[in-house]
């Protein structure tokens, strides 16, 4: 499949590490030739430097017989023109668009705009992903990442070792037994920096991190047996009023369980727009770092705060100011996966990668439509992922220890029928039957020849 990424920041070249590793034939276009540079240095790719909206610049990046076009640029506009030039001129058949403008999101979300004027098949807007990542962070609080597979039935939850988790030093396979009516398994662990796919006789140690998949049903006691509380999140603080915070909080308005959220945003013509557009939301004017600000919005009785705004050291900080303050959870934006690991020793509770929820966006849009949903772990060293089993699949009819699975994969739950159950060997894979696998990076390709799902849209 011939794939032209617009924009070679973060988004676009982890796009194109997905792609490019998969054999496709990926270009790369970005009017930053450093970024181009870096992809083509990097990546097997190809890179355009250049505008890319402008006709001649995909013309070079070949448009002409392109099959996917990815706009991801950091304009709303330019994305929205390349899709329109892709479509009009070149007749590209996919056109994918990043938007984060609200006004953009609300007239297409309202069918104000029609494929025939505006032809853009997929809106990726990283506002409502991170929207609802945060809500699945609320969710299920001690856990440092989240995500919800099988149409919300189970859930991939990263728990941290801690030195009163129960069962530290405890093989994976003895959990089984030890609770055998508890729908969940770990498939990944990351321990001293590196991650990996568990094999049944590894043990759990302090310090680790943990990718554990479980039933929704199951996620308090799972949650309890790897030593951790699970509290409700009824009073939150959000800092950052601007197009990320504003999404939250109004997420968090039309919860079907009252929450009370109080925003705190340092421009006053930021935080004037969001109290008019905030119906139960209190938005206060001021610097999120000030301890007395903080105290005036209740964060010592808050149950969760939120660092949202668009600088990742200000979140940071805010959160860490937050744990002073008595505030027992912390979640903190941040965009530069190197900052990731201050977060323990600042004891920052959870964050949330805006690039990495817009990759995963993006990356369930991309593969074939049997594959239902897709999951970037950490720095894309892992995928999630989740799709139905075809006839044709290598799977199909086998059970699940007779197929022949490289090391870094594992299967993490199986629907059948309307249940979503834990897999276990000797269980068979059926076609028609929903799965979901943990694969490390260099084993995706395997997993789509399993799956027989290569990316694939007609």
């Amino acid at each position: 499949m011939k794939v032209i990424i617009c924009g070679a920041g973060q988004v676009g070249w982890q796009i194109a590490r997905h792609l490019s590793g998969e054999l496709n034939d990926v270009t790369v276009v970005d009017n930053n030739p450093d970024l181009v540079r870096r992809a083509t240095e990097t990546l097997d790719v190809q890179g355009i430097s250049g505008f890319a909206s402008y006709p001649d610049v995909l013309d070079r990046a070949g448009a002409g017989d392109a099959d996917m076009i990815i706009a991801a640029t950091h304009s709303d506009e330019v994305n929205m023109v390349t899709c329109q030039v892709a479509h009009s001129v070149f007749g590209i058949q996919r056109k994918i668009a990043r938007l984060r403008s609200q006004s953009y999101l609300t007239a297409i979300y309202s069918d104000l705009y029609r494929r025939d004027h505006l032809p853009i098949d997929v809106v990726i807007s990283p506002e409502r992903e991170v929207a609802a990542a945060a809500m699945r962070r609320l969710s299920a609080p001690a856990a440092f990442d989240t995500e919800l597979f099988m149409e919300g039935d189970a859930q991939l939850l990263g728990i941290a070792i801690d030195e009163d988790c129960p069962i530290v030093n405890t093989p994976l396979r003895q959990l089984t037994d030890l609770f055998s009516t508890l729908r969940t398994l770990v498939v990944g662990i990351r321990r001293e920096g590196t991650l990996f796919a568990p094999e049944p006789g590894d043990q759990i140690f302090t310090g680790d991190e943990c990718y554990v998949f479980t039933h929704v049903d199951d996620v308090e006691r799972t949650m309890e047996v790897f030593g951790k509380t699970h509290g409700k999140q009824d009073r939150v603080v959000i800092v950052g009023g601007g197009n990320v915070g504003l999404e939250v909080a109004s997420t968090l308005e039309q919860h079907k369980t009252r929450i009370r959220a109080k925003v705190i945003e340092r421009d006053r013509k930021c935080a004037e727009v969001a109290a008019e557009a905030l119906e139960r939301t209190i938005v206060l004017n001021g610097d999120g770092l000030d301890a007395s600000l903080l105290a005036e919005a209740g964060i010592a009785r808050a149950d969760a705060m939120l660092a949202v705004t668009d600088d990742d050291k200000t979140n940071l900080l805010a959160a860490v100011r937050a744990k002073a303050e008595g505030c027992p959870l912390a979640i903190a934006l941040i965009n530069d996966p190197t900052l990731v690991p201050l977060m323990g020793p600042l004891g920052i509770d959870a964050y949330i990668n805006p690039r990495a929820t817009t990759v995963s966006s993006i990356l369930r849009h991309i593969r074939h439509g049997r594959v239902r949903q897709v999951y970037s772990i950490g720095d894309a060293e892992a995928e999630v992922i989740e799709a139905e089993v075809l006839s044709t699949s290598p799977m199909a009819g086998q059970k699940l220890r007779d197929i022949d699975f490289p090391e870094g994969v594992l299967v993490g739950a199986l629907r059948k029928g309307d249940k979503v159950v834990r897999p276990s060997g000797g269980m068979r894979i059926d076609e028609g039957d929903t799965i979901a696998l943990f694969a490390m990076a260099k084993d995706v390709p395997e997993v789509e020849r399993l799956m027989q799902v290569s990316i694939d849209f007609f």
